[in-house]
């Protein structure tokens, strides 16, 4: 079910849009508005991604809303209430905690429906931040990204089934597709690293404590195998030294010459073409990990954490394998296992891997599952 054109006037409110799963996410709803006929605005404090809203078909509104400062966060309502009046917004779609709080006050001024897309879940680390949290999920709709943020949802906010829609992120199998990549892309990005020789793991996302980077250094030290090149591409988030503890770790375990740590890549389809596995190694649950379902659309063997959205995008010894979490052993033997296997068994993985992503988690379906939440909004269902 689509909405109607003329009805579909929708804001979308996060933080900024610098990087990351949530800004690509609103960059992709609003393509799919825009593609739709209808009115895609973006309110954010801006950001690198900024072109891409206008790019897409939409409208970006520069506001202060990065700042959790309870003072801000109310002020902020104002203006996010005169924006909604001013472009006769039907739905306000609210993407994180402090933006939705100034979302939500502005909705119940202006009459607009509220929903809200749960991407992660949250810490409740000190006395209030449940309730801090809960206004994810205080939309006429939640949309949550995997069956265990669902999860999360229903059981920490007590939020009724009926209300909380589960749509996986996607991925454009066009552009992330082996037959698509010209293997010059490929050498370009491998002579550009410097790599030496030997097969590839890669754990692409950001170089944090919590996605494992300090596993895979000891899953490379733990490996039958001695000339695996482990690479960490990503942007460095190095809150309290972490790289530097990781290159210290590296070098006591005697494999500092066999990993890399690479910036941020403009080209993911080819740079996941030059691993010959994948990893993602994350301590605590992902919400859904993006760039597992990016690798398998690359048809390349992956290895994953069996928790969170990952254990649920990858079937073990069909489309990928799954171990037991922070298990450096387990990690190792994995790898071990596919750098074992010949290139057609490696390849068959991969294809399996490619055709449900394709089935499953296509950046098509996830558009056309939001305008789905739309259209039955608008429709008073």
């Amino acid at each position: 079910m689509l909405p109607d054109p003329a009805a579909l006037r929708v804001l979308q409110v996060l933080p900024a849009l610098e990087t990351g799963g949530v800004e690509r996410g609103t960059v992709e709803i609003a393509a799919a508005i825009a593609g739709a006929g209808g009115a895609a605005l973006v309110a954010s404090a801006g950001g690198r991604m900024v072109p891409e809203i206008v790019d897409a078909g939409g409208r970006h509104v520069t506001l202060p809303l990065a700042s959790k400062n309870p003072w801000r966060i109310w002020r902020n309502a104002a203006p996010l209430a005169t924006l909604i009046r001013a472009q006769r917004v039907r739905i306000v779609h609210a993407r994180s905690r402090a933006p939705a709080w100034s979302a939500l006050l502005a909705a119940r001024r202006t009459g607009a429906l509220f929903v809200t897309t749960y991407h992660g879940v949250y810490a409740e680390n000190f006395p209030g931040k449940r309730r801090y949290n809960a206004v994810m999920a205080k939309g006429a709709r939640v949309i949550a990204i995997s069956r265990h943020v669902a999860r999360q949802v229903e059981a920490r906010h007590g939020v009724p089934r009926e209300r909380i829609r589960v749509i996986p992120r996607g991925v454009d199998a066009a552009v992330f597709d082996p037959a698509a990549v010209a293997e010059e892309r490929v050498r370009g990005l491998t002579a550009a690293w410097a790599l030496p020789p030997g097969p590839v793991v890669m754990l692409p996302g950001r170089v944090t404590a919590w996605k494992g980077g300090m596993l895979l250094v000891e899953a490379l030290a733990r490996m039958a195998r001695r000339d695996v090149i482990g690479v960490l591409l990503g942007p460095s988030e190095d809150k309290a030294g972490f790289v530097a503890r990781l290159r210290q770790h590296a070098a006591a375990l005697g494999v500092a010459d066999r990993l890399r740590l690479l910036p941020r890549c403009d080209d993911m389809p080819a740079a996941l073409l030059a691993a010959d596995c994948v990893v993602n190694a994350s301590l605590e649950p992902e919400p859904f990990g993006r760039t597992v379902i990016e690798a398998q659309a690359m048809a390349r063997p992956v290895v994953v954490a069996d928790h969170g959205g990952p254990a649920e995008t990858v079937e073990d010894g069909v489309t990928g394998w799954r171990v037991l979490p922070g298990d450096a052993a387990a990690l190792a033997a994995a790898l071990d296992h596919v750098l074992a296997l010949s290139e057609a068994e490696r390849a068959a993985i991969g294809a399996r891997a490619r055709e449900t992503v394709t089935i499953r988690y296509t950046l098509t379906a996830m558009q056309q599952a939001t305008l789905a939440v739309y259209a039955e909004l608008l429709s008073g269902s």
